[in-house]
């Protein structure tokens, strides 16, 4: 049986498309790989293995061989996550008899603190823009402001802010509704900027960029008045960030500035809408190297 890389596509409805395709090309990866190591010739055998004939010992060694290759950590723990998903759904439908990637040993992912914004730099992206924005129409100053200040006072994935609609806003009790990963819902404070910038944007300058014929109940809008999405917001970050960054970079400020301010991790965890405790508890340890830093920088005899 060959390895039916369209409907294991078509079975992927969770993820985007972008992601299905990522795992096919990870498997076409694999199958490839196979037919070369088992007959020592050109990608012409690519298809003479098929994923009945894998075993765990086959993915032991292609994941060793990805090692040898110079790949990161993180991008094979990645492309063994992509094999896993695969086999499921193929011993699922009957195509292999059992997983072979069961037992296997994955990488451990390497995880790197996250980067949180100075306050000089805050400043640039909400108080003083850089001269590259200062004569934007008023509108999509609004917008923009509107946004960062979700980022950073609420701590939102940028999907979440894209997918806020106009009954997701509780403006009496003055919080939101977010829908975040895996469709769970969860309540937000709005922060007082947060309240008044998406007050300001959604009385005065949505109604001016908003096209209402395809832009529905959406918050956010882009300068075609269609729904916002998760590149036009990557954009907007980089426009007005005076050093490279991301927008995810807010929502790690946000989370290590409750933290330095006492507040409980398990409420941040709350508020982050972690599933584990694990994500929320590095911020922890972001807040140490802050306060360590402070202490070099500042103590006499550090």
């Amino acid at each position: 049986m060959g390895w039916d890389l369209d409907a294991f596509a078509d079975s992927a409805a969770s993820v985007s498309r972008n992601t299905a395709a990522m795992y096919c090309r990870e498997v076409a990866a694999l199958a490839e790989w196979l037919g070369q190591s088992s007959s020592g010739a050109s990608p012409d055998s690519v298809h003479h293995a098929g994923p009945g004939e894998v075993d765990l010992r086959a993915i032991r060694r292609y994941l060793a061989h990805l090692s040898t290759q110079g790949y990161a950590r993180k991008t094979v723990a990645r492309k063994a996550s992509s094999l896993r998903r695969y086999f499921r759904w193929a011993e699922r439908t009957g195509r292999v008899a059992a997983d072979p990637t069961v037992g296997a040993t994955v990488p451990i992912r390497e995880r790197r603190l996250p980067r949180v914004l100075r306050s000089e730099e805050l400043d640039t992206l909400l108080e003083q823009p850089r001269a590259a924005v200062v004569d934007d129409s008023r509108a999509r100053c609004q917008r923009d402001i509107a946004v960062l200040e979700l980022l950073y006072g609420s701590g939102l994935r940028v999907g979440e802010v894209c997918a806020i609609r106009a009954g997701d806003i509780d403006w009496e009790r003055r919080r939101l509704t977010v829908k975040g990963k895996g469709s769970k819902q969860r309540i937000v404070p709005l922060s007082e900027p947060a309240a008044a910038a998406l007050l300001e944007w959604m009385a005065d300058g949505r109604e001016e960029m908003a096209d209402p014929s395809v832009a529905g109940d959406a918050v956010f809008v882009n300068l075609r008045g269609r729904p916002m999405n998760t590149q036009a917001v990557r954009r907007l970050v980089d426009r007005r960030a005076s050093v490279k960054t991301n927008p995810h970079a807010l929502r790690h400020t946000f989370a290590t500035h409750l933290l330095d301010g006492g507040a409980d991790l398990r409420q941040v965890q709350e508020l982050l809408g972690h599933t584990d405790l694990g994500s929320t508890q590095i911020y922890t340890h972001v807040s140490r190297e802050r306060l360590r830093s402070v202490v070099e920088d500042s103590h006499p005899r550090a």
